[in-house]
């Protein structure tokens, strides 16, 4: 009898363990409802911190631009040292016919601090397309980290070129109104050198504007990129300097030479043209 009460009190026992540890497990586990709330709170939570991650990424992009410009603007300037105060020249150019739906056409394959057309062409800048290249031979610094366009025909390479340089800077073949001598800018905190120029409509290396009292004054010879934080682009100057320009209106989806399409578009057009020869620049 003894044995048979010991068996009965150890399987009653074992049983209960058994429905114990079933019901703890069934604890444990996460109802269909409690795993909904959880991903539920993950998604908030995901809504609120990327917008801060992409906004800090971004920050990094810009940051890490003005550092590519600040590069390639020491470059302008050591090439300048080296060569008697003489500036790099700027003709390898496209020409560009106002309000006109042709494309740009060439111009010159002269020699030029960048011989490049962005949109075409797949190959690293190099010593053999910019002069300026033996000062710094990376050719990361001629591109912005925030312009995602790609060579025409290629989506997997992304351009090898975002900036130009201003046509106020030894554009001698096309343009009367540029400085070629160091000794000849009075001005170098006024005069703008290189600018993150608009994907839609970059081709050349050069950045043309029209001066005030130019027929086309109130026209984007060329069109700055917006692409960076707050509708914002960045240039250098010659003293060696780079500022980030917030432009009131949108830069994207022009052809070169276009008119201002407000008043405030025509405030930023205004502001960049007193950083030319003849203006801030003198």
């Amino acid at each position: 009898m003894n044995a048979v009460a010991g068996q009965r009190n150890s399987c009653c026992l074992g049983s209960r363990t058994a429905l114990r540890s079933a019901k703890e497990s069934a604890r444990a586990a996460f109802t269909l409802v409690e795993l909904l709330v959880v991903i539920g709170i993950i998604a908030v939570l995901a809504s609120l911190l990327l917008p801060a991650l992409s906004k800090g990424k971004a920050r990094a992009q810009t940051i890490d631009c003005i550092d590519h410009l600040r590069q390639l603007q020491l470059c302008w300037q050591m090439y300048t040292h080296d060569n008697n105060g003489s500036l790099p020249p700027n003709n390898f150019v496209y020409f560009v016919t106002p309000n006109s739906t042709n494309p740009p056409a060439p111009g010159d394959d002269d020699v030029s601090w960048c011989r490049s057309i962005a949109p075409i062409d797949p190959n690293p800048i190099s010593a053999q397309t910019s002069l300026l290249f033996d000062y710094n031979q990376n050719p990361a610094i001629y591109h912005c980290p925030s312009d995602t366009s790609t060579v025409t025909g290629r989506p997997d390479l992304l351009r090898n070129r975002s900036y130009n340089m201003s046509n106020s800077i030894d554009l001698t073949n096309y343009n009367n109104n540029y400085f070629s001598k160091e000794t000849e800018i009075k001005a170098p905190t006024q005069l703008f050198v290189f600018i993150d120029t608009d994907a839609d409509e970059i081709t050349d290396p050069t950045f043309g504007v029209f001066p005030l009292g130019d027929f086309y004054q109130n026209n984007w010879l060329d069109i700055p990129a917006d692409r960076h934080n707050t509708r914002s682009c960045d240039l250098t100057f010659a003293d060696g300097h780079v500022e980030t320009w917030k432009w009131k209106v949108s830069k994207g989806g022009r052809l070169p030479g276009s008119h201002t399409i407000s008043d405030d578009d025509l405030d930023d057009l205004r502001r960049l043209q007193q950083c030319i020869k003849g203006a801030g620049g003198n």
